[in-house]
């Protein structure tokens, strides 16, 4: 390799991810508006990395629900329940939340991939049909045709199977899930250059148009992890304190939400709540224990993020959604959102488990993955921000109650 390679190559580890794909949306977007015709020509790179998206997504859900669920302690102390409720609660919570911001706000988003063919659900029925048939599948042919609900429900069996093994299978699953984590995140770092190719070709062939549907699905989903912040979590808090659980709120977010927002890693973000416990007098074995598993488990914002970015494509495509469907997106997304806990982008692969729901193909579902990216900028630090910040917040509660 050349020294200016090398130069280079330097040069871009240490400029933040988050700051390359807002350079190259500017890029596209400064492409599309002066020269249409020669941003058309670089809509191969979205394609590309669509593809990449699409190729590691199955493999990743079920290497890391296999590993998450083998590798899970069984003696945890009893006085983590009560926070380990209110993260469920809380998470479930929030997918509500989405989905009737989704509905109050319905979000619409330019597909290029031909939807003729697509033949919708009419109803909870076929939906729980299309899940039970989706579920009852081979699980090769769950990871060739991107089945997630098929792939994750072979992880769920795989993960409890694997709990009897052997503590090297057990590592063998946790060093896979490891390596596939590490591809997804080799995939990602050419988001810059995806992301520069799916708006170049969006902005060239559909208008600019397409920025404000971003932006209107910017605001829904903010507008959600903001309710949840201020509304539904201090709303658990009391439930659990029987006193204003606002003092407790306001300190999370100004002292884990505020960091978490711009690391934009729940994991990286451990270290700041464990002090901040320790700073509130919290009993160490508790906050030792609920902090942690709180980054794996507690997901609230991606619940939010998988709920509504569903619903968008759903309102794109047209498909009728009646109330219990509407449910069971809310279990689904809540499920998933677990599932994504400390993957790089992990609240968008999962969007594709959620939309094998409405029987939407792979193909649109990982455009949506796509645009996701796309509003990453703003959509994944407010998600850290909110989930981080919740695990301090429901630890509080419970201790202080």
């Amino acid at each position: 390799m050349s020294a200016s390679s090398s130069t280079l190559l330097r040069i871009l580890n240490r400029v933040p991810l988050i700051t390359q794909i807002a350079i190259g949306l500017l890029l596209a977007v400064l492409l599309a508006w002066f020269s249409p015709d020669t941003a058309r020509q670089f809509g191969f790179l979205g394609d590309i990395f669509v593809s990449g998206l699409r190729a590691a997504a199955p493999v990743l859900v079920l290497v890391l629900v296999v590993s998450a669920i083998a590798n899970q302690q069984a003696d945890q102390p009893t006085h983590i329940r009560p926070i380990l409720l209110l993260y469920v609660i809380g998470t479930l919570g929030a997918s509500m939340i989405g989905v009737g911001a989704s509905f109050l706000f319905p979000s619409g988003i330019t597909l290029s991939e031909s939807t003729q063919a697509l033949s919708p659900p009419s109803g909870i029925v076929e939906v729980v049909k299309n899940l039970f048939m989706s579920a009852i599948t081979n699980p090769v042919r769950a990871l060739l045709d991107a089945n997630f609900i098929g792939v994750l429900v072979w992880a769920l069996g795989l993960g409890v199977a694997m709990r009897h093994g052997s503590e090297t299978t057990r590592l063998v699953w946790a060093d896979l899930a490891a390596g596939v984590s590490l591809i997804v995140r080799v995939v990602i770092r050419f988001a810059p250059l995806g992301i520069f190719g799916l708006v170049c070709h969006t902005l060239s062939t559909t208008g600019f148009g397409a920025l404000l549907e971003y932006a209107h699905l910017l605001a829904v989903l903010i507008g959600s992890m903001l309710l949840v912040t201020f509304g539904l979590n201090p709303l658990l808090a009391f439930w659990k304190m029987r006193r204003n659980p606002y003092p407790i709120v306001w300190r999370a977010v100004r002292e884990s939400a505020v960091t978490a927002f711009f690391t934009r890693s729940s994991a990286a973000n451990i270290p700041v709540n464990l002090e901040l416990c320790k700073r509130m007098g919290l009993h160490e074995d508790t906050y030792s224990i609920s902090i942690p598993l709180g980054a794996t488990v507690n997901m609230a914002g991606a619940a939010i993020t998988i709920s509504v970015m569903t619903l968008a494509a759903v309102h794109t495509l047209g498909i009728p959604v009646d109330f219990l469907t509407a449910m069971l997106l809310c279990v689904v997304a809540s499920i998933g959102a677990c599932g994504a806990a400390g993957v790089a982008g992990g609240s968008l692969l999962l969007i594709p488990l959620a939309c094998n729901m409405f029987g939407i193909p792979d193909d649109i579902a990982m455009q949506v993955v796509a645009v996701g990216f796309i509003i990453g900028v703003l959509q994944d630090s407010f998600e850290t921000a909110l989930n981080s910040h919740t695990d301090v917040v429901f630890t509080a509660a419970c201790e202080q109650r």
